[in-house]
Protein backbone atom coordinates (compact mmCIF):
# COMPACT_ATOMS: atom_id res chain seq x y z
CA UNK A 1 0.00 0.00 0.00
CA UNK A 2 1.20 3.85 -0.03
CA UNK A 3 0.73 6.70 1.92
CA UNK A 4 -1.15 10.02 1.03
CA UNK A 5 2.38 11.84 1.56
CA UNK A 6 4.24 9.31 -1.36
CA UNK A 7 1.31 9.64 -3.64
CA UNK A 8 1.27 13.86 -2.91
CA UNK A 9 5.07 13.47 -3.40
CA UNK A 10 4.90 11.72 -6.61
CA UNK A 11 2.22 13.82 -7.87
CA UNK A 12 4.18 16.56 -7.49
CA UNK A 13 7.22 15.23 -8.87
CA UNK A 14 5.20 13.99 -11.91
CA UNK A 15 3.04 16.53 -12.78
CA UNK A 16 6.06 19.14 -13.99
CA UNK A 17 7.39 15.51 -16.10
CA UNK A 18 3.64 15.03 -17.51
CA UNK A 19 3.55 18.41 -18.23
CA UNK A 20 6.53 18.60 -19.81
CA UNK A 21 6.13 15.33 -22.01
CA UNK A 22 2.54 17.16 -22.75
CA UNK A 23 4.40 19.79 -24.58
CA UNK A 24 6.80 17.82 -26.41
CA UNK A 25 3.51 15.42 -27.37
CA UNK A 26 1.61 18.89 -28.46
CA UNK A 27 4.61 19.99 -30.69
CA UNK A 28 4.44 16.85 -32.45
CA UNK A 29 0.44 16.68 -32.65
CA UNK A 30 0.45 20.45 -34.10
CA UNK A 31 3.32 19.05 -36.65
CA UNK A 32 1.27 16.50 -38.04
CA UNK A 33 -1.75 19.11 -37.80
CA UNK A 34 -0.41 21.15 -39.84
CA UNK A 35 0.89 18.18 -42.41
CA UNK A 36 -2.83 17.51 -42.72
CA UNK A 37 -3.63 20.61 -43.50
CA UNK A 38 -1.52 20.01 -46.91
CA UNK A 39 -2.59 16.05 -47.70
CA UNK A 40 -2.55 12.46 -46.15
CA UNK A 41 0.52 12.00 -47.73
CA UNK A 42 2.41 14.42 -45.74
CA UNK A 43 0.96 13.02 -42.71
CA UNK A 44 2.28 9.72 -43.25
CA UNK A 45 5.60 11.10 -44.57
CA UNK A 46 5.59 12.94 -41.01
CA UNK A 47 5.09 9.87 -39.15
CA UNK A 48 7.54 7.83 -40.78
CA UNK A 49 10.46 10.49 -40.63
CA UNK A 50 10.04 11.21 -37.22
CA UNK A 51 9.63 7.80 -36.02
CA UNK A 52 12.97 6.89 -38.00
CA UNK A 53 14.71 9.75 -36.47
CA UNK A 54 13.39 8.89 -32.79
CA UNK A 55 15.03 5.44 -33.87
CA UNK A 56 18.30 6.57 -35.20
CA UNK A 57 19.24 7.80 -32.10
CA UNK A 58 17.15 5.76 -29.57
CA UNK A 59 20.44 4.02 -28.24
CA UNK A 60 21.85 6.65 -27.54
CA UNK A 61 19.27 8.33 -25.99
CA UNK A 62 18.78 5.25 -23.83
CA UNK A 63 22.16 5.48 -22.57
CA UNK A 64 22.18 9.57 -21.56
CA UNK A 65 18.47 9.32 -20.24
CA UNK A 66 20.06 6.88 -17.23
CA UNK A 67 21.44 10.12 -15.67
CA UNK A 68 17.80 10.20 -14.09
CA UNK A 69 18.57 7.49 -12.04
CA UNK A 70 22.29 7.67 -11.81
CA UNK A 71 21.82 11.27 -10.62
CA UNK A 72 18.94 10.34 -8.63
CA UNK A 73 20.90 7.18 -6.48
CA UNK A 74 23.84 9.81 -6.40
CA UNK A 75 21.32 12.71 -4.17
CA UNK A 76 19.66 10.18 -2.33
CA UNK A 77 22.91 8.48 -0.75
CA UNK A 78 23.99 12.50 -0.60
CA UNK A 79 26.78 12.46 -2.78
CA UNK A 80 25.77 16.33 -4.35
CA UNK A 81 29.26 16.75 -6.52
CA UNK A 82 28.41 13.71 -7.86
CA UNK A 83 25.27 14.86 -9.69
CA UNK A 84 26.56 17.35 -12.03
CA UNK A 85 29.49 15.29 -12.86
CA UNK A 86 27.05 12.95 -14.62
CA UNK A 87 26.08 15.73 -16.84
CA UNK A 88 29.39 16.83 -18.14
CA UNK A 89 29.93 12.61 -18.71
CA UNK A 90 26.59 12.53 -20.79
CA UNK A 91 27.80 15.25 -22.39
CA UNK A 92 31.14 13.93 -23.46
CA UNK A 93 28.84 10.66 -24.62
CA UNK A 94 26.94 13.36 -27.38
CA UNK A 95 29.92 14.47 -28.71
CA UNK A 96 31.52 11.42 -29.42
CA UNK A 97 28.54 9.40 -30.76
CA UNK A 98 28.30 12.50 -33.83
CA UNK A 99 30.19 10.94 -36.21
CA UNK A 100 28.29 7.15 -35.56
CA UNK A 101 25.14 9.25 -36.05
CA UNK A 102 26.33 10.49 -39.39
CA UNK A 103 26.64 7.04 -40.45
CA UNK A 104 23.07 5.77 -39.32
CA UNK A 105 21.66 8.97 -40.98
CA UNK A 106 23.01 7.82 -43.98
CA UNK A 107 21.66 3.67 -43.89
CA UNK A 108 18.24 4.45 -41.87
CA UNK A 109 17.55 7.02 -44.72
CA UNK A 110 17.48 3.59 -46.93
CA UNK A 111 14.39 2.20 -45.01
CA UNK A 112 12.06 4.08 -46.82
CA UNK A 113 12.94 2.51 -50.12
CA UNK A 114 13.28 -1.08 -49.07
CA UNK A 115 9.82 -0.73 -47.41
CA UNK A 116 8.43 -0.22 -50.64
CA UNK A 117 6.84 3.42 -49.89
CA UNK A 118 5.92 5.47 -52.75
CA UNK A 119 8.57 7.94 -54.46
CA UNK A 120 6.73 10.87 -53.71
CA UNK A 121 6.71 9.61 -50.05
CA UNK A 122 9.88 8.95 -49.69
CA UNK A 123 11.04 12.16 -50.84
CA UNK A 124 9.13 13.86 -48.02
CA UNK A 125 10.01 11.32 -45.81
CA UNK A 126 14.33 12.11 -46.36
CA UNK A 127 13.87 15.98 -46.24
CA UNK A 128 12.09 15.58 -42.96
CA UNK A 129 14.32 12.85 -41.61
CA UNK A 130 17.42 14.81 -42.47
CA UNK A 131 16.80 17.90 -41.23
CA UNK A 132 16.23 16.23 -37.62
CA UNK A 133 18.95 14.08 -38.04
CA UNK A 134 21.76 17.20 -38.21
CA UNK A 135 20.06 18.59 -34.67
CA UNK A 136 20.51 15.66 -33.38
CA UNK A 137 23.48 16.90 -30.92
CA UNK A 138 21.10 19.30 -29.70
CA UNK A 139 18.60 16.59 -28.99
CA UNK A 140 20.94 14.30 -27.03
CA UNK A 141 22.08 17.42 -24.49
CA UNK A 142 18.38 18.14 -24.06
CA UNK A 143 18.22 14.73 -22.73
CA UNK A 144 20.92 14.93 -20.45
CA UNK A 145 20.44 17.82 -18.71
CA UNK A 146 16.70 17.18 -18.16
CA UNK A 147 17.41 13.76 -17.18
CA UNK A 148 19.96 15.55 -14.44
CA UNK A 149 17.07 17.81 -12.99
CA UNK A 150 14.51 15.06 -13.19
CA UNK A 151 17.11 12.91 -10.65
CA UNK A 152 17.69 15.92 -7.94
CA UNK A 153 13.57 16.35 -7.99
CA UNK A 154 13.89 19.72 -9.90
CA UNK A 155 11.10 18.94 -12.32
CA UNK A 156 9.62 21.99 -12.36
CA UNK A 157 12.44 23.31 -14.11
CA UNK A 158 12.06 20.18 -17.13
CA UNK A 159 8.46 21.99 -17.23
CA UNK A 160 9.01 25.58 -17.82
CA UNK A 161 12.17 25.11 -19.95
CA UNK A 162 10.22 22.22 -22.21
CA UNK A 163 6.85 24.74 -22.26
CA UNK A 164 9.27 27.04 -23.23
CA UNK A 165 10.30 25.31 -26.23
CA UNK A 166 6.99 24.36 -27.72
CA UNK A 167 5.53 28.08 -27.19
CA UNK A 168 8.65 28.80 -29.59
CA UNK A 169 8.35 25.97 -31.88
CA UNK A 170 4.54 25.78 -32.55
CA UNK A 171 3.97 29.10 -34.25
CA UNK A 172 7.68 28.95 -36.01
CA UNK A 173 6.57 25.57 -37.40
CA UNK A 174 3.72 27.20 -38.63
CA UNK A 175 5.35 29.66 -40.09
CA UNK A 176 8.32 27.52 -41.63
CA UNK A 177 5.54 24.98 -43.39
CA UNK A 178 3.15 27.77 -44.80
CA UNK A 179 5.72 30.71 -45.54
CA UNK A 180 3.82 33.34 -43.52
CA UNK A 181 5.17 36.14 -41.66
CA UNK A 182 8.09 36.85 -43.53
CA UNK A 183 9.25 32.95 -43.55
CA UNK A 184 9.71 30.91 -46.73
CA UNK A 185 7.70 28.11 -47.72
CA UNK A 186 9.95 25.06 -46.57
CA UNK A 187 6.70 22.67 -46.45
CA UNK A 188 7.66 19.46 -44.46
CA UNK A 189 11.03 20.70 -44.28
CA UNK A 190 9.90 23.73 -41.73
CA UNK A 191 8.31 21.45 -39.37
CA UNK A 192 11.79 19.72 -38.83
CA UNK A 193 13.79 23.38 -39.09
CA UNK A 194 11.37 24.65 -36.06
CA UNK A 195 12.10 21.61 -34.23
CA UNK A 196 15.75 22.36 -33.98
CA UNK A 197 15.99 25.67 -33.44
CA UNK A 198 13.02 24.91 -30.83
CA UNK A 199 15.16 22.23 -29.20
CA UNK A 200 18.40 24.75 -29.55
CA UNK A 201 15.84 27.40 -27.17
CA UNK A 202 15.31 24.93 -24.83
CA UNK A 203 18.70 23.88 -24.03
CA UNK A 204 19.44 27.54 -23.29
CA UNK A 205 16.61 28.08 -20.81
CA UNK A 206 18.21 25.16 -19.03
CA UNK A 207 21.49 26.61 -19.00
CA UNK A 208 20.00 29.17 -16.71
CA UNK A 209 18.55 27.28 -14.07
CA UNK A 210 21.78 25.30 -14.02
CA UNK A 211 24.43 28.26 -13.73
CA UNK A 212 22.39 29.64 -10.93
CA UNK A 213 24.22 30.87 -8.20
CA UNK A 214 22.59 28.57 -5.54
CA UNK A 215 22.88 25.84 -7.77
CA UNK A 216 26.52 25.99 -8.67
CA UNK A 217 27.07 26.48 -4.92
CA UNK A 218 24.87 23.58 -4.05
CA UNK A 219 26.15 20.71 -6.16
CA UNK A 220 29.77 22.41 -7.51
CA UNK A 221 29.14 22.61 -10.73
CA UNK A 222 31.96 24.47 -11.73
CA UNK A 223 34.35 21.67 -10.16
CA UNK A 224 32.52 19.49 -12.25
CA UNK A 225 32.98 20.15 -15.89
CA UNK A 226 35.72 17.12 -15.84
CA UNK A 227 35.95 13.70 -17.19
CA UNK A 228 35.41 11.68 -14.39
CA UNK A 229 36.37 7.84 -15.20
CA UNK A 230 35.00 6.23 -12.18
CA UNK A 231 31.11 8.05 -13.10
CA UNK A 232 31.55 7.10 -16.77
CA UNK A 233 32.15 3.30 -16.60
CA UNK A 234 29.48 3.19 -14.31
CA UNK A 235 27.21 5.54 -16.43
CA UNK A 236 27.91 3.45 -19.75
CA UNK A 237 27.74 -0.16 -17.45
CA UNK A 238 24.08 0.62 -16.27
CA UNK A 239 23.04 2.82 -19.42
CA UNK A 240 24.27 0.41 -22.40
CA UNK A 241 21.34 -1.90 -21.08
CA UNK A 242 19.00 1.21 -21.29
CA UNK A 243 19.98 2.27 -24.63
CA UNK A 244 19.61 -0.98 -26.31
CA UNK A 245 16.10 -1.40 -24.46
CA UNK A 246 14.92 1.84 -26.05
CA UNK A 247 17.15 1.26 -29.41
CA UNK A 248 15.01 -2.37 -30.03
CA UNK A 249 11.72 -1.23 -28.95
CA UNK A 250 11.68 1.69 -31.30
CA UNK A 251 13.69 0.27 -34.19
CA UNK A 252 10.94 -3.24 -34.53
CA UNK A 253 8.21 -0.53 -33.75
CA UNK A 254 9.81 1.88 -36.35
CA UNK A 255 10.24 -1.23 -38.54
CA UNK A 256 6.38 -1.97 -37.87
CA UNK A 257 5.83 1.40 -38.70
CA UNK A 258 7.01 0.92 -42.28
CA UNK A 259 5.63 -2.47 -43.16
CA UNK A 260 2.23 -1.15 -41.97
CA UNK A 261 2.81 1.93 -44.21
CA UNK A 262 3.17 -0.80 -47.36
CA UNK A 263 -0.28 -1.12 -47.26
CA UNK A 264 -0.86 2.00 -48.62
CA UNK A 265 -1.16 5.64 -48.32
CA UNK A 266 -4.56 5.00 -46.54
CA UNK A 267 -3.68 2.84 -43.82
CA UNK A 268 -0.06 4.89 -43.25
CA UNK A 269 -3.08 8.25 -42.80
CA UNK A 270 -5.15 6.45 -40.62
CA UNK A 271 -1.59 4.91 -38.38
CA UNK A 272 -0.30 8.05 -38.02
CA UNK A 273 -3.77 9.77 -36.47
CA UNK A 274 -4.14 6.84 -33.95
CA UNK A 275 -0.96 7.26 -32.90
CA UNK A 276 -0.96 10.98 -32.25
CA UNK A 277 -4.02 10.19 -30.22
CA UNK A 278 -1.61 7.62 -28.53
CA UNK A 279 0.80 10.09 -27.24
CA UNK A 280 -2.03 11.71 -25.28
CA UNK A 281 -1.26 8.48 -23.30
CA UNK A 282 1.90 7.50 -23.68
CA UNK A 283 3.83 10.69 -23.57
CA UNK A 284 2.01 11.94 -19.88
CA UNK A 285 3.27 8.05 -18.90
CA UNK A 286 6.59 9.01 -19.98
CA UNK A 287 6.23 11.61 -18.16
CA UNK A 288 5.12 9.37 -15.08
CA UNK A 289 7.42 7.27 -15.57
CA UNK A 290 10.56 9.54 -15.38
CA UNK A 291 9.43 10.41 -12.06
CA UNK A 292 9.21 6.99 -10.70
CA UNK A 293 12.51 6.34 -11.74
CA UNK A 294 13.28 9.48 -10.04
CA UNK A 295 11.98 8.54 -6.75
CA UNK A 296 13.06 5.19 -6.87
CA UNK A 297 16.49 5.64 -7.70
CA UNK A 298 16.67 8.38 -4.41
CA UNK A 299 14.97 5.61 -2.16
CA UNK A 300 17.02 3.06 -3.08
CA UNK A 301 20.58 5.25 -2.63
CA UNK A 302 18.95 6.26 0.71
CA UNK A 303 18.55 2.51 1.50
CA UNK A 304 14.48 3.00 2.12
CA UNK A 305 12.88 0.03 0.85
CA UNK A 306 9.47 0.83 2.54
CA UNK A 307 9.04 3.95 0.56
CA UNK A 308 10.10 2.41 -2.55
CA UNK A 309 6.92 -0.16 -2.33
CA UNK A 310 4.80 2.81 -1.82
CA UNK A 311 6.13 4.50 -4.90
CA UNK A 312 5.30 1.79 -7.19
CA UNK A 313 1.49 1.70 -5.54
CA UNK A 314 1.23 5.06 -6.05
CA UNK A 315 2.47 5.12 -9.19
CA UNK A 316 0.08 2.72 -10.31
CA UNK A 317 -2.99 4.29 -8.89
CA UNK A 318 -2.02 7.49 -10.67
CA UNK A 319 -0.65 5.74 -14.11
CA UNK A 320 -3.76 3.07 -14.25
CA UNK A 321 -6.70 5.82 -13.46
CA UNK A 322 -5.30 8.25 -15.79
CA UNK A 323 -5.11 5.82 -18.73
CA UNK A 324 -8.22 4.07 -17.87
CA UNK A 325 -10.22 7.26 -18.32
CA UNK A 326 -8.68 7.58 -21.75
CA UNK A 327 -9.32 4.31 -22.83
CA UNK A 328 -13.31 5.07 -22.68
CA UNK A 329 -12.68 8.51 -24.54
CA UNK A 330 -10.89 6.56 -27.33
CA UNK A 331 -13.76 4.18 -27.39
CA UNK A 332 -16.60 6.02 -27.58
CA UNK A 333 -15.09 9.42 -29.48
CA UNK A 334 -13.06 7.51 -31.87
CA UNK A 335 -14.95 8.58 -34.95
CA UNK A 336 -15.42 12.28 -33.75
CA UNK A 337 -10.88 12.36 -32.99
CA UNK A 338 -10.26 11.06 -36.35
CA UNK A 339 -12.05 13.37 -38.42
CA UNK A 340 -10.23 16.07 -36.27
CA UNK A 341 -7.14 15.26 -38.82
CA UNK A 342 -10.24 15.06 -41.86
CA UNK A 343 -7.73 16.04 -45.20
CA UNK A 344 -8.45 18.06 -48.07
CA UNK A 345 -8.77 15.15 -50.19
CA UNK A 346 -12.86 13.71 -50.52
CA UNK A 347 -11.73 10.41 -49.50
CA UNK A 348 -10.99 10.83 -46.30
CA UNK A 349 -13.87 8.22 -45.39
CA UNK A 350 -11.08 4.94 -45.81
CA UNK A 351 -8.96 6.53 -43.63
CA UNK A 352 -11.47 7.61 -40.76
CA UNK A 353 -13.16 3.71 -41.21
CA UNK A 354 -10.11 2.11 -40.38
CA UNK A 355 -8.69 4.33 -38.06
CA UNK A 356 -11.98 3.78 -35.89
CA UNK A 357 -11.63 0.33 -35.94
CA UNK A 358 -7.73 0.69 -34.70
CA UNK A 359 -9.05 3.13 -32.12
CA UNK A 360 -10.43 -0.29 -30.10
CA UNK A 361 -7.33 -1.32 -30.39
CA UNK A 362 -5.72 1.87 -28.66
CA UNK A 363 -8.31 1.41 -25.69
CA UNK A 364 -7.25 -2.08 -25.27
CA UNK A 365 -3.78 -1.56 -24.66
CA UNK A 366 -3.34 2.01 -23.00
CA UNK A 367 -3.96 0.32 -19.58
CA UNK A 368 -0.82 -2.33 -20.92
CA UNK A 369 1.37 0.78 -21.54
CA UNK A 370 0.72 2.24 -18.02
CA UNK A 371 1.53 -1.40 -16.39
CA UNK A 372 4.87 -1.11 -18.62
CA UNK A 373 5.88 2.28 -17.84
CA UNK A 374 5.46 2.44 -13.91
CA UNK A 375 7.27 -1.28 -13.82
CA UNK A 376 9.93 -0.22 -16.13
CA UNK A 377 10.79 3.04 -14.34
CA UNK A 378 10.79 1.08 -11.01
CA UNK A 379 12.79 -1.58 -11.99
CA UNK A 380 15.60 1.15 -14.32
CA UNK A 381 15.75 3.29 -11.05
CA UNK A 382 16.98 0.00 -9.15
CA UNK A 383 19.75 -0.36 -12.08
CA UNK A 384 17.97 -3.83 -13.01
CA UNK A 385 18.48 -2.97 -16.95
CA UNK A 386 19.99 -5.74 -18.03
CA UNK A 387 16.97 -7.40 -17.28
CA UNK A 388 14.88 -5.10 -19.02
CA UNK A 389 17.23 -5.35 -21.74
CA UNK A 390 16.87 -8.72 -22.57
CA UNK A 391 12.97 -9.37 -22.20
CA UNK A 392 12.29 -5.84 -24.23
CA UNK A 393 14.42 -7.02 -26.67
CA UNK A 394 12.89 -10.53 -26.86
CA UNK A 395 9.07 -9.65 -27.10
CA UNK A 396 9.67 -6.65 -29.70
CA UNK A 397 11.80 -8.93 -31.82
CA UNK A 398 9.02 -11.79 -31.64
CA UNK A 399 6.63 -9.08 -32.21
CA UNK A 400 8.24 -8.05 -35.38
CA UNK A 401 9.09 -11.76 -36.91
CA UNK A 402 5.04 -12.07 -36.73
CA UNK A 403 4.28 -8.42 -38.27
CA UNK A 404 6.70 -10.11 -41.57
CA UNK A 405 4.57 -13.31 -41.32
CA UNK A 406 1.52 -11.15 -41.14
CA UNK A 407 1.86 -8.63 -43.71
CA UNK A 408 4.50 -10.00 -46.28
CA UNK A 409 4.16 -13.69 -45.77
CA UNK A 410 0.38 -14.21 -45.46
CA UNK A 411 -1.07 -10.95 -46.82
CA UNK A 412 -3.14 -10.38 -44.23
CA UNK A 413 -4.94 -7.19 -43.95
CA UNK A 414 -4.11 -4.44 -41.86
CA UNK A 415 -6.52 -4.90 -38.97
CA UNK A 416 -4.53 -8.42 -38.50
CA UNK A 417 -1.36 -6.54 -38.31
CA UNK A 418 -2.76 -3.85 -35.51
CA UNK A 419 -4.23 -6.39 -33.41
CA UNK A 420 -1.01 -8.11 -33.65
CA UNK A 421 0.73 -5.27 -32.08
CA UNK A 422 -1.93 -4.88 -29.21
CA UNK A 423 -1.07 -8.44 -28.22
CA UNK A 424 2.46 -7.98 -28.41
CA UNK A 425 2.00 -5.11 -25.61
CA UNK A 426 -0.28 -6.94 -23.27
CA UNK A 427 1.99 -9.79 -23.33
CA UNK A 428 5.23 -7.49 -22.05
CA UNK A 429 2.76 -5.82 -19.62
CA UNK A 430 1.98 -9.04 -17.79
CA UNK A 431 6.28 -10.18 -18.24
CA UNK A 432 7.41 -6.85 -16.44
CA UNK A 433 4.36 -7.39 -14.14
CA UNK A 434 5.38 -10.81 -13.11
CA UNK A 435 9.46 -9.63 -12.58
CA UNK A 436 7.96 -6.49 -10.14
CA UNK A 437 6.03 -8.59 -8.09
CA UNK A 438 9.33 -10.81 -7.49
CA UNK A 439 12.12 -10.14 -5.05
CA UNK A 440 15.44 -10.42 -7.59
CA UNK A 441 15.68 -7.26 -8.20
CA UNK A 442 15.57 -6.21 -4.53
CA UNK A 443 18.05 -8.39 -3.19
CA UNK A 444 19.87 -6.01 -0.74
CA UNK A 445 23.73 -7.69 -2.00
CA UNK A 446 22.77 -6.93 -5.51
CA UNK A 447 22.15 -3.12 -4.99
CA UNK A 448 24.25 -2.60 -2.38
CA UNK A 449 26.93 -3.82 -4.76
CA UNK A 450 25.38 -1.60 -7.36
CA UNK A 451 25.78 1.62 -5.30
CA UNK A 452 28.56 0.57 -4.56
CA UNK A 453 30.46 0.59 -7.96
Amino acid sequence: MYSHATLKELFRLALPMVVSQSAFALMVFTDRLFMSKIDALHIAAALGGGVTFFVSIAFFMGVIAYATALVAQYYGSGQYAKCPRVITQGLIIALLCQPLLLIVALLAAELFRLMGHLPEQIALERQYYFVLMAGSFFTLVKTCIASYFSGIARTRVVMISDVSGVIINIPLSYALIFGVWGMPELGIRGAALGTVVATIFTIGVYAVFYFTRVHRLRFAVLESLVLDKGILRRYLRLGLPSGFELFVGAATFNLFLLLFQSYGINEGAAMAIVFNWDMLNYVPLVGMNIAVTSMIGRYVGAGDMARTNEVISAGFVLALGYSFILALVFIFFRWEMMQVFATPEDDFGPIAALGSQMMIGLATYVLADAVILIASGTLRGAGDTHWLMNTSMLIHALMLIGQVVIIKVLHYGPIASWWTFVIMLLSLALVYLSRLLGNTWRQPKRLKRMLQE
